[in-house]
């Protein structure tokens, strides 16, 4: 049963991507309230806004009580917050995807037993168990934490034996997985969606270029097979269909010469999805909302070549060239302060415009 217009769709986290998601509910006649502990660049477009910590029971209680259903922007909501919400209104997607995609051992784990190709991957407790993986996986690989790593956070890599004690030293005790190298040709990622009747959308896959662990561009269309096109895709609806997920997915691949290897999951709205905005009529953020809210799903057809910059940091000098240039989409996050990293908008631009 789909939500009448007027309801009101919470959403767990309100940074930039709760932010367009809150948009799209608005175009769609819903209404948002964005729970964040923080400062809130979604506060400034939703209805509602709750500024208060996970561990709030009464705060929590009071936003579950006032919403219809509960998504959210990122993936790291803590399980009792969750249990709380899902016991006064439903959560879309629901927390087994959330349990999975949390921890990198148990996403890793979830993959492989679907029949999909993974980076080879070590459970790190300690490290004897690091020096043994290494010896088994070899050199280079990467060591990340389980659990919260982001843009390139959370991970070092790793040349040879001798820098393992280094390298768990910077784990600073949190749980660890290491994962082995994958020869790749190109990066590129599947923005799918699952409504809740089992319907399955796809949008066509991107070509992702990050530098130092932040995506800086996604190009679509990716240079891919048509084969490993539909390869794609398949795979994005096996992980949706057995999560039973309702919404919106990023789907992040190495294109190998023996196939596609999945490198991670994100069970919401991707910043590889961006150029959605400008190159379909129906862009990611609303395809989520009618997941969400039991709306029938959009196609996902492309309509146009687009490239998707991120704007970091300093890529903000470049913001009035953008303004004035032919083409161009831009989209600016509401965030006051400018700081290295950090993810200010970003420019959705017709290829070669």
């Amino acid at each position: 049963m789909s939500l009448a217009p007027g309801a009101t769709i919470g959403i767990l986290g309100g940074g930039q991507l709760g932010r367009m998601l809150s948009v799209a509910a608005s175009r769609l006649g819903y209404r948002s309230h964005v729970y964040e502990p923080g400062d809130a660049p979604a506060a400034d477009v939703a209805h509602a806004h709750t500024r208060a910590g996970y561990e709030d029971m009464a705060a929590l209680r009071a936003f579950a009580g006032s919403v219809d259903v509960v998504t959210f922007e990122f993936e790291n909501v803590p399980a009792n917050a969750l249990d709380l919400i899902g016991a006064l209104a439903p959560i879309r997607p629901g927390v087994e995807a959330l349990a999975v995609s949390q921890d990198r051992l148990t996403e890793k784990t979830f993959l492989e037993g679907l029949g999909l190709g993974v980076a080879p991957f070590r459970d790190i407790p300690d490290l004897a168990a690091l020096r043994a993986a290494l010896d088994a996986l070899g050199t280079p690989a990467i060591l990340k934490t389980r659990r919260l790593g982001y843009d390139g956070k959370g991970q070092v890599r790793i040349d040879g034996p001798a820098a393992a004690r280094d390298a768990f030293a910077e784990m600073a005790g949190a749980d660890a997985i290491l994962e082995g190298f994958v020869a790749f040709e190109r990066e590129v990622s599947v923005i799918a969606a699952r409504g809740p009747s089992g319907e399955v959308v796809c949008f066509d896959p991107g070509e992702n270029v990050h530098a130092g662990g932040i995506l800086r561009t996604t190009t679509v269309p990716a240079i891919l097979s048509a084969s490993l096109r539909t390869d794609a895709a398949l795979l994005a609806g096996r992980i949706l269909n057995a999560l039973d997920y309702v919404g919106v997915m990023g789907v992040e691949l190495f294109v190998t010469g023996n196939g596609l290897v999945v490198n991670e999951i994100a069970p919401r709205v991707h910043n590889s999805g961006h150029w959605t905005q400008l190159g379909c009529a129906v862009d990611q953020f609303e395809q989520h909302i009618r997941a969400v809210a039991g709306l029938p799903l959009g196609d996902g057809a492309r309509h146009a070549d687009v490239v998707m910059e991120n704007l970091i940091g300093d890529d903000m000098d470049r913001l009035p060239d953008h303004l004035a240039a032919p083409g161009r989409q831009v989209h600016l996050y509401g965030k006051a302060e400018t700081r290295a990293g950090r993810k200010m908008g970003h420019v959705n631009r017709l290829v070669g415009r």
